[in-house]
């Protein structure tokens, strides 16, 4: 009887708009979780000092947070989506989602941490690769041509200067990768750590 309340409930119209946004929960929760727990869990072994213990704490941590931030973010997108939605009388401006998105990056992850960074970089290059193609997708120009490798080049020229000399504004985990591929690979005293093992 209780789940066929429940199933009555969650497939009333009526309740669609409200039960969208716990759903959305649910699934920032997951995709958080599932999204971050194999990567904390490669670069934590790859590049974290510590004990055995203090790795599987970290990955805990890291893929908690990510969870409840991706959690937190879409009900809080999706709540103000809903309220600017009705204030407007049930019809979604172009400006909405910005605004939801605005708001909600600044609550959720406003909070300079390393977990926020990653993901935060990690939407920055996405939109600066979409921003690459508009000018294709309104026919300026043929974007694949000429628009992403002149876009390429320039985010390669600036991160290879940036590592050579301000390397400590860029984010750690960027700063080990690039240590490994471009200054560890200039030492090594044995046929040992010139083919096998990198120190």
């Amino acid at each position: 009887m209780f789940f066929d309340n429940a199933t009555s409930f969650i497939n009333d119209p009526n309740n669609k708009e409200i039960l969208q946004i716990v759903k959305g929960f649910r699934n920032g929760a997951v995709y958080g979780a599932k999204v971050r727990f194999p990567h904390a869990l490669v670069m934590t072994f790859l590049f974290r000092e510590g004990s055995l213990k203090d790795k599987l704490t970290w990955i805990l941590q890291a893929t908690k947070q990510h969870s409840r931030n991706l959690a937190f973010f879409v009900t809080i997108y999706k709540s103000l989506m809903y309220l600017q939605r009705k204030i407007a009388g049930d019809k979604e401006q172009s400006g909405h989602s910005f605004i939801a998105g605005l708001i909600g990056g600044y609550i959720v992850f406003g909070e300079n941490n390393n977990i926020n960074q990653q993901i935060v970089l990690y939407l920055f290059a996405r939109i600066m690769v979409g921003l690459a193609k508009v000018p294709a997708a309104h026919k300026v120009v043929d974007a694949p041509k000429h628009t992403f490798p002149i876009f390429a080049s320039l985010v390669w020229g600036i991160v290879m200067w940036l590592f050579r000399h301000e390397r400590d504004v860029l984010q750690p985990s960027l700063q080990a990768s690039m240590q490994y591929l471009y200054l560890d690979s200039n030492k090594w005293d044995s046929l040992r750590n010139f083919i096998w093992h990198n120190k």
